[in-house]
């Protein structure tokens, strides 16, 4: 038994036998060696029982032979009530007996060789009807022409389509309503479709993009970029490529763009097109770029930062290593900038800044760099020197900036730098390292005096770090009671009598033994550490002094003095702490005494004489120290009207005595007698240095002739006592 199933054809309909092929009818032959107990093939059976729709095999004679499960369910009739029914039955509109000639006739005679599809209304088992889709496929079997009904409810079409409808609603609304440019290309890189946005992007309408590929409107160094990710995705090399190229839109104008490909496939895997979505990412490498230039350079000066001049060392380092040569680091920071600031205020100092950057730039060669590394530092960086001496003149010519005065808002500045240098060659490979040493450097040219260069030795480096070390053990002296004061008495020069003690901090180091203030202050001033001793100083002073004003008459109490550095007496915690001490020990304020070098007090004269006020309406006293070695004027002597001036001890005691020096002498304690003022001198060793000063008529002195500085118990004992000439 053999059956032969017609493919459906697009041709007009063959009345011609179906054993006869014109190419529009290909009979399908079937092993039939199994019948169903039904009468027809066990693989008849088996593939419309495969088969989602609804299925009815149709005899010649217009009887319903199998009805499968889906069309069972379709219809509400069981299996058994659909066998053996006319088609007619389902379907009324196939009425073998209906007159004129059933349309079920015309429809089998005219698909033996065609299959057809047409739409009908079905019956149900509850008496309704329902609109299907009943698909006709004629076959052969035993010689006569049978018919296999397909039927789909049109309510499942419609969702079907529905969906489909929806599903290409979404897309458009994904592509052509998205903000992002998008775009879709054929195999060959051809555009097929462009959305709008993609469109405004490039500046090019729909009709000129489609058929062309990217090379239309990409900048002409970028050529290649897309060409190789196509070539890629076609290779099946990769399904997504995100890359960032540059467009030239039609108005000229160069944009950069990041795009994103995705290669669409089919069910099989089929590679069909390629979707892109794109974002000009112009603004936001330019905003990049912004960020980027002010993460390494400084916003007042313009000049590069301290991380950009690393790196631009770095990269010197690395060529130097190559190729050889070598090249110096120079660390420049002004002198007592800070009282700039001080004085005329921040905005004034950052115009200096400015000026002073300006300059450097000038003279700067063009194969170097330079940076500013802190608020009044700069570092410059010289490659490709040729001698030993290209340092010390690339030094002389940075500082030779400074030899003019700069003129901020009509105001001149007599400016000076110092400068720290570090020479390095092929073998330096640490940039922390060299900048380091840079900075000693520049300690040793500041301790020099400043207003010079100094060139870094490793012999720098090894007092470098003995002061480092004894920075921490200071620390630790602090905690540890290592530290103490000792007071030296100041007398009457006219009577000899005490009646004063200046304070002074004394380190005895257990295994370094004494260590002189001179070595140990300078070093506390680099950090926070000043702080410390300066509270350390004025209680233990106040501390001593209230015990002295149980000794004997009133009279003869004595005052303490005690000596701040800039930062000390700056500090703003100074009045509440001075405040506190006297509080404390029940000290009078007027036996408390606050000194400031001369430097220090005219560094900034409106805060100097607000500390002045401050102090003076607690009741505590004010002297000026090393009176005579600066270069203010002697007007803010007069304004300031300090408790004391203290005669430096180079006029005291010079190196060489002479009559010029006398007149100094003399001309400094008159012009604190017509001030109104205590005239004190500072280094008394000699019986003839004391007469001078008792001609002269200073009024008091300290020195090593009355006696050295002592404990706070030793100056108990000296409390109203007359000392020895």
């Amino acid at each position: 038994m053999a059956i032969s199933i017609l493919r459906r054809s697009t041709s007009n309909r063959d009345k011609r036998p179906a054993n006869e092929s014109n190419g529009s009818v290909a009979p399908l032959e079937f092993d039939l060696d199994v019948d169903h107990e039904d009468g027809l093939p066990l693989s008849l059976h088996r593939m419309v029982s495969v088969l989602s729709d609804g299925i009815a095999v149709v005899d010649g004679q217009g009887v319903i032979r199998h009805a499968n499960d889906h069309l069972v369910a379709l219809t509400g009739f069981s299996s058994e009530t659909l066998n053996g029914q006319p088609v007619a039955f389902l379907v009324p509109a196939w009425d073998r007996n209906a007159s004129p000639p059933s349309l079920f006739d015309a429809e089998i005679s005219g698909v033996l060789n065609e299959a057809v599809d047409l739409r009908l209304e079905l019956r149900c088992r509850h008496g309704h009807q329902l609109e299907v889709l009943a698909a006709l496929s004629p076959f052969i079997f035993d010689g006569e022409s049978w018919v296999v009904i397909l039927v789909r409810d049109m309510r499942t079409i419609r969702g079907v389509e529905e969906h489909r409808v929806a599903t290409e609603l979404r897309f458009r609304l994904a592509f052509e309503g998205n903000m992002a440019p998008m775009a879709v290309a054929n195999l060959e890189d051809e555009i097929t479709s462009v959305n709008g946005a993609f469109c405004r992007m490039v500046g090019y309408s729909k009709e000129e993009l489609l058929g062309h590929d990217a090379k239309l409107f990409t900048f002409p160094d970028d050529v290649g970029i897309s060409e190789e990710s196509h070539r890629r995705a076609v290779a099946g090399e990769t399904e997504q490529a995100r890359y960032i190229k540059r467009y030239v839109r039609k108005d000229g104008k160069v944009i950069f763009v990041e795009v994103s490909r995705s290669a669409a496939r089919d069910t099989s895997g089929e590679l069909l097109y390629f979707v892109f979505s794109e974002r000009d990412i112009t603004e936001e490498r330019t905003l990049s770029a912004q960020l980027t230039h002010q993460s390494l350079h400084d916003p007042l000066t313009a000049l590069a930062n301290r991380a950009l001049f690393m790196d631009r060392l770095s990269q010197a380092l690395a060529r130097a290593a190559r190729r050889g040569g070598t090249g110096a680091v120079l660390l420049l920071d002004l002198d007592n900038f800070q009282g700039v600031n001080d004085t005329h205020g921040h905005a004034v100092g950052d115009q200096l800044l400015v000026a002073i950057a300006h300059r450097l730039e000038m003279v700067a060669r063009s194969s170097d760099s330079l940076a500013r590394s802190g608020d009044d530092e700069f570092l410059y960086l010289a490659e490709s020197l040729t001698s030993p001496e290209d340092d010390e003149k690339v030094a002389a010519r940075l500082l030779s900036v400074f030899d003019q005065p700069f003129v901020i808002e009509g105001i001149p500045f007599e400016q000076r730098a110092s400068m720290g240098v570090v020479v390095w060659n092929a073998t330096s490979s640490d940039c922390a390292e060299i900048v380091q040493d840079a900075d000693v450097a520049l300690f040793e040219a500041k301790r020099a005096g400043k207003d010079r260069y100094v060139i870094f030795s490793p012999e720098m480096h090894e007092r470098a770090v003995n002061r480092f070390e004894l920075v921490q053990e200071l620390r630790r002296a602090l905690s540890s009671n290592q530290l103490s004061m000792h007071y030296q008495p100041i007398v009457d020069l006219a009577t000899t009598r005490v009646v004063g003690f200046e304070a002074l901090m004394r380190w005895q180091h257990p295994e370094r033994g004494s260590v002189p203030p001179l070595v140990f202050i300078p070093l506390a001033e680099q950090s926070d550490l000043i702080l410390e001793l300066g509270e350390l100083a004025i209680r233990e002073a106040v501390a001593a002094a209230s015990l002295w004003a149980r000794i004997g008459d009133p009279a003869t109490w004595p005052y303490v003095s005690v000596n701040l550095s800039a930062r000390q007496f700056h500090d703003p915690n100074l009045v509440s702490l001075i405040e506190d001490a006297l509080f404390t020990n029940d000290l009078a304020p007027d036996r408390l005494v606050i000194e400031v070098t001369e430097s220090v007090a005219l560094a900034n004269v409106a805060e100097t004489m607000n500390i002045i006020d401050y102090l003076s309406r607690l009741g505590v006293g004010f002297a000026l120290d090393d009176f005579g070695t600066g270069y203010s004027s002697l007007s803010y002597l007069a304004l300031m009207r300090p408790r004391v001036i203290k005669i430096d001890q180079s006029f005291v005691s010079p190196a060489l005595e002479s009559a010029r020096n006398d007149t100094l002498l003399e001309a400094i304690v008159t012009l604190g007698q017509n001030l109104g003022l205590s005239v004190l001198a500072e280094g008394i060793e000699t019986q003839g240095q004391y007469i001078r000063l008792c001609c002269f008529g200073c009024e008091l002195g300290q020195g090593f002739l009355f006696s050295p500085a002592v404990s706070a118990d030793g100056a108990a004992t000296l409390v109203g006592r007359v000392l020895g000439t």
